[in-house]
C-alpha cells in the first residue's frame, strides 16, 4: 500500500513531533510518499514498518534502503543498516501512524464523516460518498481501505481542494476505532448495526457495541452521532463531546425514517422523513431491506451535511454496488445474485430476502462458512438454515464444514433432504460439478460466503460452463 501525501512533503523531524517518537538522523529529510510495503520503497517514500501476525516489516528495511529509501517510521533501528538513513522511533508504530495522519491534517480540517458496523459500513461509505459528491468536493476512501493502516494512508492522500471526506472504520477488537476516529476528528459519526461478526474476538454483541461506539470518542465539539435506531443496543448512548445523537430507522423509530418501502425487480424505493423535511421517491439500484437501511443513513448525512433532496435522489440512483456485492445478472437464461465479498448471519439474512423476491424461477441458495462468529458459530449457521426454509426457497447447497449447520438448520424447519446438498470441504470442483447437475434455465442462484472461501471462483466456473 502506498500513497502520495495530499497536502505536499513532510520534514521527518514533523513525524517525530507528531508521533511523540526519538529522531534518529537528520530532520530536515522530507518525503512525499507513504507505503508500508517494502517493494513500493524508494528515495522519496517514507517506509512505515508494522509488526503483524506473520510478517515484521522491520526485517524489511535493509531491503527498503536498497530501493533508496532513506526515511522510516519504526520501533526499533535494526543493526547493520546504512548510514545515512533518518528514523522516527516510536512505542508502536501503527498507532503512531494514525497520530501521524491526525498531525498532518491539523492545520488543514473538512468536514469528515466516519463511518463504522458490522455490516453494510462499505455499501453505506459508497453510497454517502455519492451523495455528498452532489454538494462537496469530496474525499472517499478507495476499496475497503477501513483498517488501522489504510485510514490513516486515506487521511494522509487527501488533497487541499477537498472539502470533505468520507471514512470507513473496521475493526478487529477494542482500541482500533477509537485511535481512527481521534486522529480523523470527525464531524459525523455513523454506525450501521451491531451484528454478529467478531464474536470469536470479542465474546458478546454488547462488546461488539462498546468497540463501534469507540467511533464517538473521536467526535469534533458539536458533532453528530448517528445510529441505527432499530437496534437496541444503540438506545440511550451517552453523548461524548457534547455531540447531539440521532437515529434513522425504518420503524419510525428515529429522527430520520424510511417510508412507504417498496421494491422491483432491481431497485429499492423508499421515502426519507425527517422533522421539517421529507425526501419521496429516494431509488437505489439494488434491492432489499439491508439496501433501503444503507440508504437511509446516506441520505441521512445528506441532509444533516445541506445536500438538497434532489441532490441525494440524484446521488443515491448513481449508487453501483462494488465487486462481489449484490450483483444481480443474468447467464444462460438464470439469474444470478453475486454476494460473496463477505458474510454474516445478517448480511446472508439480508442475501436471502433479496432472493425470495425474485418471481418466476426456482431459487437456489449456494451458502458456504461464515467466519470469526466465536463459539456460537454453529447455532448462528443452524438460524441461516431455518431462514432459508422459512423463506421458501427451493434448493440449498451447503459449502464448507460450519455450513452444513445450516442444513441441519432447514432440515429442522421443514425442508426436504431431497433438497438439500452438502459439500463439506469446500472444494470449488465439488460445487462446481454440484450446481452443474442441479442447474436449469429457470433458476435464480444466490452465491453467499465469507471472503476466505473464494466463491468468486466457483462463479467464474459456472459462467464458463
Amino acid at each position: 500500500m502506498k500513497i502520495k501525501l495530499g497536502l505536499g512533503a513532510a520534514l521527518m523531524s514533523d513525524v517525530a513531533v507528531y508521533c511523540g517518537g526519538e529522531l534518529v538522523g537528520d530532520g530536515q529529510r522530507e518525503f512525499e510518499y507513504v507505503c508500508t510495503d517494502s517493494r513500493e520503497a524508494d528515495e522519496k517514500t517514507l517506509f512505515v514498518a508494522t509488526r503483524g501476525e506473520r510478517v515484521d516489516g522491520h526485517s524489511y528495511i535493509a531491503s527498503a534502503q536498497g530501493l533508496g529509501c532513506t526515511c522510516f517510521l519504526c520501533e526499533r533501528v535494526p543493526e547493520g543498516v546504512c548510514d545515512g538513513s533518518v528514523f522516527c522511533v516510536v512505542d508502536n508504530s501503527i498507532d503512531a501512524f494514525a497520530t501521524l495522519a491526525q498531525g498532518y491534517r491539523k492545520n488543514n480540517p473538512i468536514d469528515t464523516v466516519a463511518i463504522t458496523g458490522s455490516v453494510g459500513k462499505t455499501t453505506t461509505k459508497e453510497m454517502t460518498s455519492r451523495v455528498l459528491n452532489q454538494g462537496y468536493n469530496l474525499y472517499s476512501t478507495e476499496g475497503n481501505y477501513n483498517s488501522v493502516i489504510g485510514m490513516p494512508m486515506s487521511m494522509l492522500e487527501v488533497e487541499d481542494e477537498c472539502n470533505a471526506a468520507v471514512f470507513e472504520m473496521g475493526m478487529s477488537g477494542f482500541g482500533e476505532i477509537h485511535n481512527m476516529s481521534v486522529a480523523a476528528s470527525p464531524k459525523i459519526s455513523l454506525i450501521t448495526n451491531i451484528g454478529s461478526s467478531h464474536l470469536e474476538y470479542l465474546g458478546t454483541r454488547e462488546n461488539i457495541a462498546a468497540a463501534k461506539l469507540e467511533i464517538a470518542d473521536g467526535l469534533r465539539e458539536g458533532g453528530i452521532l448517528l445510529l441505527n435506531g432499530d437496534e437496541p443496543l444503540l438506545r440511550g448512548i451517552a453523548p461524548k463531546n457534547n455531540c447531539k445523537i440521532l437515529y434513522a430507522s425504518v420503524n419510525s423509530n428515529g429522527d430520520f425514517c424510511a417510508e412507504n418501502i417498496r421494491f422491483t425487480t432491481d431497485s429499492s424505493i423508499f421515502d426519507l422523513r425527517y422533522e421539517g423535511g421529507a425526501v419521496t421517491d429516494i431509488t437505489v439500484p439494488a434491492v432489499g431491506l439491508h439496501i433501503v437501511y444503507d440508504a437511509l443513513f446516506a441520505a441521512s448525512v445528506g441532509v444533516l451535511m445541506n445536500v438538497s433532496g434532489e441532490g441525494i435522489k440524484a446521488g443515491l440512483s448513481r449508487y453501483v454496488p462494488g465487486a462481489f456485492r449484490q450483483r444481480i445478472y443474468g447467464c444462460r437464461g438464470m439469474t444470478f445474485i453475486a454476494d460473496c465479498y463477505n458474510a454474516a448471519p445478517e448480511s446472508v439474512k439480508g442475501a436471502l430476502d433479496v432472493l425470495s423476491r425474485i418471481e418466476g424461477k426456482r431459487k437456489i441458495a449456494v451458502l458456504g462458512d461464515m467466519k470469526e462468529l466465536g463459539e456460537n458459530s454453529l447455532a448462528l449457521h443452524r438460524e441461516v438454515g431455518m431462514l432459508v426454509a422459512q423463506k421458501g426457497i427451493d434448493i440449498l447447497l451447503t459449502v464448507g464444514e460450519l455450513a452444513s449447520a445450516m442444513a441441519e438448520g432447514a432440515m429442522a424447519c421443514g425442508m426436504s433432504e431431497d433438497n438439500i446438498y452438502v459439500e463439506l470441504d469446500g472444494s470449488a470442483n465439488a460445487t462446481v460439478n454440484t450446481l452443474r447437475e442441479l442447474l436449469t434455465e429457470s433458476d435464480a442462484v444466490l452465491f453467499k460466503a465469507s471472503r476466505s472461501m473464494k466463491f468468486e471462483n466457483i462463479i467464474e466456473r459456472i459462467e464458463q460452463a
